[in-house]
């Protein structure tokens, strides 16, 4: 029988884990979640980092217990593949038996990237709910299934886009579905004092991507598009904010290094992990160009601070944005399309303003923080 907490139950103990200690999307959506969720709430880390402050800064209890993370670095090899394994089985059983001294009522998972949670949480006894934010749809069939298998121990799944339940569905059929709710993310209304960034070169248009530096995340379409756009005769400057993931140094290097072999090296700033707020302020462009996006945080946070939006045609951001009235789509991978949406912008600051209002508008309409927070609860705390 399924696990059921009401809100009718007197403190449920809940446990919230997520699989990273950043501050990027799903990071900051996790601190959303557990805003909503019972007070006291333990929240659960595998290691230090950014979002640890964030965490002490709401007087959340914490604790920093290692886990594996189930990433694609860790499966490279057959004995990479081993070696998680072997730390998998130990996670498991040594998570099941803290959860179970615990009394954990609820257990809250963020993403498929820490699936031992999931079991564990089944075998302890609490209800359990995964809120993935992931899509892999170039994934093939058998590897998405295998992957998302553990979902089938959770109680509930929550998916942050219909192209994320989309694949959760056609991974693992219906019996997933059934147990499968969207919830699309909400953001936070920017504060009305946020600050623009200083304009490093009077006269450039500043253009801006803001994301983990990876190959799904499409930087290097953004690089190329930009030469395109100069070569054209606009004078503008890339803003990359966003650094990359450990072991993924070589794809970092690679950006640099394109960044020269396009002729945008002097025009292109790496800026490292930082608050975006400030750089997308101060954007007269923002690029969300992922070749991969299950939702797209950070389109819908450009579209609150009112500004114009070119995004790939994938995932989860052909449900943000409304092509040519919130916003712009262009195909993924093409460095040419993603130049021409830029030109028609800069060539016409007047439709970009105008585009950046509407999308302003409609990003307050549907992605309401408020809205997110007691549609989670609900979901978490309550029968479905």
């Amino acid at each position: 029988m399924d696990a059921v907490v009401s809100t009718t139950d007197p403190d449920p103990t809940v446990v919230a884990v997520h699989p990273h200690a950043d501050l990027y999307g799903s990071d900051r959506m996790f601190l959303e979640s557990v805003d909503t969720l019972a007070p006291g709430a333990t929240v659960v880390l595998p290691k230090r980092g950014p979002l640890v402050a964030e965490i002490e800064r709401r007087n959340l209890p914490l604790e920093v217990r290692p886990f594996p993370v189930l990433r694609k670095v860790e499966l490279r090899t057959p004995w990479a593949v081993l070696r998680f394994l072997v730390r998998f089985v130990g996670s498991l059983l040594t998570t099941t038996a803290w959860l179970r001294s615990r009394r954990t009522s609820v257990l809250y998972v963020s993403t498929v990237a820490a699936p031992q949670w999931i079991l564990a949480g089944r075998l302890s006894g609490a209800r359990v709910v995964c809120h993935v934010h992931e899509s892999e749809p170039q994934m093939s069939r058998l590897t998405s299934a295998v992957l998302l298998s553990p979902l089938l121990a959770a109680h509930l799944v929550i998916a942050n886009s219909e192209d994320c339940r989309a694949w959760i569905t056609a991974s693992l059929g219906r019996r997933a579905a059934r147990r499968c709710q969207v919830i699309y993310n909400g953001v936070r209304e920017p504060a009305p004092d946020a600050a623009p960034v200083e304009a490093r070169s009077g006269g450039s248009a500043e253009i801006v991507v803001v994301g983990r530096l990876s190959e799904r995340k499409g930087q290097d379409v953004a690089i190329a598009a930009t030469a395109l756009v100069r070569e054209a005769g606009f004078d503008v400057r890339l803003t990359l904010v966003g650094d990359g993931y450990p072991g993924y140094e070589d794809y970092v290097d690679g950006l640099r290094t394109l960044t020269g072999t396009a002729g945008v090296a002097d025009v292109t700033e790496f800026a490292g992990f930082q608050d975006p707020a400030g750089y997308v302020a101060a954007a007269d462009v923002v690029l969300v160009p992922s070749r991969i996006e299950p939702f797209g945080l950070v389109a819908v946070e450009a579209l609150l601070l009112g500004r114009p939006v070119v995004a790939s045609r994938v995932g989860g951001l052909q449900e943000i944005i409304d092509d040519g009235r919130t916003g712009l789509l262009v195909e993924p991978d093409d460095p040419r399309a993603l130049a021409d949406a830029i030109i028609v912008l800069l060539a016409d600051p007047g439709a970009a303003r105008a585009l950046g209002r509407a999308g302003q508008a409609d990003a307050r309409a549907r992605f309401s923080l408020e809205a997110y927070a007691a549609t989670l609860s609900q979901a978490v705390l309550q029968q479905a």
